[in-house]
């Protein structure tokens, strides 16, 4: 599990295919929407979370991090009764935090990915909840064991779902 420094030559930058780069983001919204409707423990899980990670690691462009974490928090924030913009602002933090990590860290194996999904999981958490509770003023509770936890099985479900995106990855 060792996280290692590589330099700007080292670095593989990848691309996703248009279909890919639409319907994985929009499969992982509908599955966040529908499943905890079904499978109330499923709740614990953010796909378009791990989604956003997962694809700003692989391109490793900030400012396509941004975007991407942007429009799939916006489009999460649509789905819900809060108000639009918490997911956005969120994600669009976690986009563009790991894709400049993506930049300076190998991120290609698996204990690194485990650890930059707890690690972003908990900002997304903290941001949300900051944002939630100081600016729009919605009551929420924080939890520490129970944001790790729930950090800990999403960094476990982002690490075989980064594996399955990295069949359909390309080299740019």
């Amino acid at each position: 599990m060792a996280i290692t420094y590589t330099s700007g030559e080292q670095v593989e930058v990848y691309r996703f295919s248009i279909p890919a780069t639409i319907l994985i983001p929009l499969a992982a919204i509908f599955l966040q929407a529908w499943l905890p409707l079904k499978l109330h423990f499923f709740s614990v899980f953010d796909l378009p979370l791990l989604v956003t990670i997962g694809f700003a690691t692989a391109r490793r462009s900030q400012l396509a991090g941004l975007f991407t974490g942007g429009l799939i928090g916006l489009l999460q924030d649509a789905l819900t009764h809060q108000p639009i913009g918490l997911y956005g602002i969120s994600k669009t933090v976690v986009g563009f935090g790991a894709s400049s990590l993506g930049i300076k860290l190998d991120v290609e194996n698996a204990g690194a990915r485990f650890l930059l999904t707890i690690a972003f999981y908990v900002v997304h958490e903290i941001i949300y909840f900051t944002i939630a509770r100081g600016l729009v003023s919605l009551h929420m509770e924080w939890s520490w064991s129970r944001e790790l936890l729930s950090g800990l099985a999403n960094a476990f479900l982002g690490v075989l779902l980064y594996a399955l995106m990295d069949r359909v990855k390309q080299r740019n």
